[in-house]
C-alpha cells in the first residue's frame, strides 16, 4: 500500500512542477493555488509512505517519478526538446527507479 501512496505522491510532484510553470512565478491566482495544494498533498503522501519505506529509497523514487513525468509533460505541453541525450538521461532515471524498487525489501 505504501508503494501506491509513494507513486501517487510522485504524480502530485509532477502536477506541482507543471503548476509552477502555469503560475508564472506565483503571479496567477488559480494556477498558484492548485500548485500549493498539490505541493502539500505530495509532501503529506511522501511522509506517509516513509513511515514504512526506507527514506533514501522513497525519496529517490519520489524525485525520479517527478523528474521523468515533468520532462515528459514539458515535451508534450511546452514543446521542450526530446533529443537523444535527453531521452537517454530519462531512461537512466527510470532504470534507477526500477533498480531501487527491486533492491527494496519492502
Amino acid at each position: 500500500m505504501n508503494w501506491l501512496i509513494l507513486f501517487l505522491a510522485g504524480l502530485l510532484e509532477i502536477a506541482w512542477a507543471i503548476g509552477l510553470k502555469y503560475s508564472e512565478g506565483f503571479t496567477k491566482f488559480w494556477p498558484s493555488f492548485w500548485t500549493v495544494i498539490t505541493m502539500v498533498a505530495s509532501m503529506v503522501l511522501l511522509a506517509i509512505a516513509m513511515k514504512s519505506l526506507p527514506v533514501g529509497t522513497a525519496y529517490a523514487i519520489w524525485v525520479g517519478i517527478g523528474a521523468v513525468g515533468t520532462v515528459v509533460l514539458g515535451i508534450v505541453l511546452f514543446n521542450e526538446s526530446a533529443d537523444f541525450w535527453r531521452m537517454a538521461s530519462v531512461g537512466l532515471i527510470v532504470a534507477g527507479i526500477v533498480g531501487l524498487k527491486l533492491a527494496s525489501s519492502d
